[in-house]
């Protein structure tokens, strides 16, 4: 399923987002790191454990983070892919409560 989602996502499902990022200080979850061509900052990914909320006809979803932010991104974006089942079991921690109650971090 790697490349994008193949199957149509549901609420309440868990899904992985690679989120591009970048900043003078890459963190322990950062990966894929390249330093910019004068090397002041660097260039990473950080997988980003988010639910679905919403699932819209457009073929969008709405993603809640575990500070209860939301985001609508696009089923067919490569950089989104349901959580596999050994990332729900090791990383549980990181992903929002299904009941929508944001986590003190």
């Amino acid at each position: 399923m790697d490349g994008g989602v193949v199957a149509r996502l549901q609420p309440g499902d868990r899904v992985v987002y690679r989120k591009q990022k970048s900043s003078v200080s890459p963190g322990p979850r950062a990966k894929a790191v390249f330093a910019s061509p004068k090397g002041e900052a660097y260039h990473y990914v950080v997988d980003k454990y988010w639910i679905v909320q919403q699932v819209f006809d457009d073929g969008s979803v709405e993603v809640r983070t575990r500070q209860g932010k939301l985001h609508r991104i696009d089923q067919s974006d490569p950089r989104l892919r349901p959580a596999k089942w050994w990332e729900k079991l090791v990383y549980s921690d990181r992903f929002p409560s299904p009941d929508g109650v944001a986590s003190d971090d």
